[in-house]
């Protein structure tokens, strides 16, 4: 991690101080310094537009002398590190190339590592961090709280179970001290070459617990197979954006002749899969919506045979309210229920819009407000996020 109290420390201090609540810096050629606060873009006051020669300064002094950075920056177009400001705030940071200049954008990182209970977690994620073996995903697109929440489940872990656990990130984003657990955090690029290599290095290192921070190749998937078939907690990230899309992801990196035992394996390995969506909260700020799928005899039918038309992931998910599980449109509608967002946000953030339309007219019966046409629930389709 590069630390430094030089033009950016001095911007960044900046920007926290104006906006305590800032998720992401953007930093872009022709715009002032923006902040992302509750999911809207707005510049940071009383600053001129940045030119090329102000992000590539910029860059300079969060990268830092690291040649391997430099060096994915001008093979791969970007390249992602880790930044501390002299006042202890720390950012997760990636440099990009556009338009034939740099832009970058910073994600300010907790200070200290969320509680599972502070982020209001299901109680069945828990129970799926004291599984001896498996694979659990947290999936979501980028920004929705994925590190997270898999930075509280470590956590949890270590403060109740006395066991070796080994992280591979890029970058490392919450620093854990051990408690009852020994945690070895390694670093990508710093620590190991690649995801796959520090996975099967990991092996070696007799971990009961290993997070990777992400699956983004079949090599890795490979790994993680066996790593979950041989004893091990593999705990990892996708981008997808639900259960469903997580398991089609997982099987499409595979070759036709292949992905019947790949359904197989990941059928007996799979633990749980959390879909997470951050949404506005009405009165500012958001609020995290979770997808939660566990695994049973109709969850592994699935994984194996496929969906079909009249059963899918999302209906599975749906029935299995007594193992905890839950789909996107229940929570978004207990929300809505209890105040926490509104109508239009709900609709705009849902996976069916149908069942969500049927819970959304079920509370304002409840609570004698007028509910929807008949003609209208009619007409409208189901319309699930592809």
């Amino acid at each position: 991690m590069q630390s430094g109290g030089g033009t950016a420390a001095a911007l960044l201090a900046e920007i926290v101080r104006a906006h305590p609540r800032v998720a992401d810096v953007n930093l872009s050629v022709g715009r002032p310094p923006q902040m992302e606060v509750d999911g809207r873009l707005q510049p940071l006051a009383g600053h001129p537009p940045l030119g090329p020669e102000d992000t590539a300064r910029l860059a300079r002094e969060l990268i830092g002398d690291v040649p391997r950075l430099w060096q994915d920056l001008e093979e791969s177009g970007s390249c992602d590190c880790a930044f501390a400001a002299e006042s202890g705030a720390r950012f997760r940071v990636n440099v990009f190339k556009a338009g034939g200049h740099l832009g970058i954008v910073l994600r300010l990182l907790p200070s200290e590592v969320p509680s599972f209970e502070s982020l209001g977690l299901p109680p069945v994620l828990q129970q799926a961090t004291a599984s001896p073996n498996g694979l659990v995903l947290v999936t979501g697109a980028t920004g929705s709280g994925k590190s997270t929440t898999l930075a509280a489940l470590i956590d949890q872990v270590n403060r109740t179970r006395a066991v070796h656990i080994v992280t591979l990130e890029d970058p490392i984003e919450f620093r854990h001290v051990h408690r009852c657990a020994t945690i070895n955090q390694r670093e990508l690029g710093r620590d190991f070459t690649t995801f796959a290599a520090g996975l099967r290095a990991a092996l070696r290192q007799a971990p009961k617990i290993i997070l990777v921070g992400e699956i983004r190749d079949r090599e890795t998937v490979e790994i993680a197979l066996k790593a979950a078939e041989t004893g091990h907690l593999v705990l990892s990230t996708m981008h997808t954006i639900d259960a469903g899309q997580t398991i089609n992801r997982i099987v499409g990196m595979f070759d036709a002749a292949e992905q019947r035992v790949v359904r197989t394996r990941l059928a007996d390995v799979l633990r749980l899969v959390v879909g997470q969506r951050l949404l506005p909260r009405q009165g500012g700020g958001r609020v995290a919506v979770l997808e939660v799928l566990g695994n049973s005899l109709p969850v592994r039918e699935l994984i194996v045979q496929g969906e079909r038309p009249d059963r899918t992931f999302y209906d599975v998910i749906r029935d299995g309210a007594r193992a905890g599980w839950q789909t996107f449109d229940q929570h978004i509608a207990r929300l809505y229920r209890d105040g926490v967002i509104g109508e239009e946000v709900a609709f705009t953030y849902c996976s069916d819009r149908s069942a969500l339309r049927r819970a959304v007219d079920e509370i304002k019966g409840a609570r004698g407000e007028a509910t929807s046409d008949l003609g209208e629930l009619e007409m409208e389709r189901p319309t699930r996020r592809k």
